[in-house]
C-alpha cells in the first residue's frame, strides 16, 4: 500500500449560533480534517494511478477520524459528509479523481458508521490560498435537502505546485432554519442511500 507524505495537517471545526436573528439550538456544527501530501505524479503524465487510489484508502480513515474527533461525537452521530481535492498547478484533476473515487469512501464511511449515500465531492486546481468548497449530504439519505450544504476550506501555504489538498467534512446536523423540503432526516430508513 502507497503511503501519503503528509506535509501538514489541520482541523476546523465552525458552529453556527444565530441565523436571520434567530438563536440555533443546538448549534450547527461542522467540522474539516484536511491534509497536505505531496504529489507522487506532479509534472508527469502517468497511466496507472493505483497509488494515489491507496493514499485515498488511508486519507479516508485518517481525515474522517479526525473530523469525528474535531465534533466531539460518536460517529454514529454524524449526519453528514464530503470530500474534496486541491491539485496544485503541477498536477491534474485526475489525480484529485483517484484519491476522492475509487477507495476513500470505504474508510470515511467506517468513521461515520453507516454511510449508505454517495459522498458528495469537488476537486480543483489551483494553488497556495486557494478556497476548496467541500459540499456537504445526509450520508445515509441523499434526498434529505436539509443537509444539502458545503463547507469552505483554505490553507494559507497549500497546495504548493507539487502537493494535493485533500478534505473530508463532517456535520452533526443540516442547515440551520432548513426550509425548502424534501426528506426529513428523522424520517430517512438510509438502506438505498436515497431515502
Amino acid at each position: 500500500m502507497s503511503k501519503a507524505v503528509i506535509r501538514k495537517m489541520m482541523t476546523v471545526t465552525d458552529e453556527i449560533h444565530r441565523e436571520m436573528g434567530r438563536e440555533i439550538n443546538p448549534p450547527t456544527r461542522r467540522a474539516a480534517a484536511i491534509a497536505v501530501i505531496e504529489n507522487p505524479f506532479a509534472g508527469r503524465y502517468v497511466e496507472d494511478l493505483s497509488a494515489l487510489m491507496e493514499i485515498g484508502v488511508e486519507l479516508g480513515g485518517l481525515l474522517g477520524a479526525r473530523a469525528v474527533a474535531a465534533l466531539g461525537i460518536a460517529p454514529c452521530e454524524v449526519e453528514s459528509y464530503g470530500k474534496a481535492a486541491l491539485v496544485g498547478e503541477n498536477g491534474e484533476l485526475e489525480h484529485a479523481a483517484a484519491i476522492l473515487h475509487p477507495k476513500l469512501g470505504a474508510p470515511l464511511r467506517q468513521a461515520v458508521e453507516k454511510g449508505a449515500a454517495l459522498v458528495p465531492s469537488s476537486k480543483k486546481r489551483g494553488g497556495p490560498g486557494q478556497t476548496l468548497d467541500i459540499p456537504l449530504g445526509h450520508k445515509d439519505a441523499a434526498y434529505v435537502r436539509s443537509h444539502f450544504d458545503g463547507m469552505e476550506v483554505a490553507i494559507n501555504d497549500a497546495p504548493r505546485a507539487d502537493e494535493i489538498l485533500v478534505a473530508v467534512a463532517v456535520t452533526d446536523s443540516g442547515r440551520p432554519l432548513p426550509r425548502v423540503g424534501g426528506l426529513a432526516a428523522k424520517d430517512a430508513k438510509g438502506e438505498d442511500g436515497l431515502r
